[in-house]
């Protein structure tokens, strides 16, 4: 009977142990999903202010960041700040983010609403016929697409999150 509590104590220690080793391998990032395997996209584009395209297979060998928001987002609003750091982050070299609006606003009102948030680093994009909504399958916004250096989405963040969390730069600093 005493050794059977023994090993029983044993077994229930091991256990224990083997949790706390494996949640500390967990990153403690808000909102993030991390793909199993990488997904290809095919024919990702999209077009910046001017109405240029920018064709997502002519930026491989950089890290990519599609974030998908709207001007009446109110957590697009409260992250876009964040974002907009991180671009300025001189830690990163080669990442290359692109705020993507999908809310049908105009250009003027997007405009408007970088200049209202002080957005400096980054530039407006459109998605106005919201293929890339139906190819990503967003199921809301804000959400945040993560492309490796290859343009295969390894990544998604869905919901707003702090882009300038030093938790979340230190882990996408082994991506740049």
């Amino acid at each position: 009977m005493k050794y059977l509590k023994l090993k029983y104590i044993l077994i229930l220690l091991a256990f224990f142990i083997s949790n706390l080793s494996y949640s500390s391998d967990q990153l403690d990032i808000k909102n993030l999903v991390i793909n199993d395997s990488p997904i290809k996209y095919t024919d990702v584009t999209f077009k910046n202010i001017q109405n240029k395209q920018v064709i997502v297979e002519n930026l491989k060998g950089q890290l990519v960041i599609l974030n998908f928001w709207a001007i009446w987002c109110k957590p697009c609003r409260e992250e876009m700040k964040s974002l907009d750091l991180l671009q300025s982050n001189k830690e990163l070299k080669n990442i290359k983010i692109f705020p993507i609006n999908v809310g049908n606003d105009n250009v003027k009102k997007s405009k408007d609403f970088f200049k209202e948030l002080d957005i400096k680093f980054l530039d407006i994009y459109f998605d106005e016929k919201l293929s890339l909504t139906k190819k990503f399958s967003l199921r809301g916004i804000p959400t945040t697409i993560i492309l490796n250096k290859k343009g295969e989405e390894f990544a998604r963040i869905i919901g707003a999150i702090d882009f300038n969390d030093q938790v979340f730069i230190d882990w996408i600093k082994k991506y740049d």
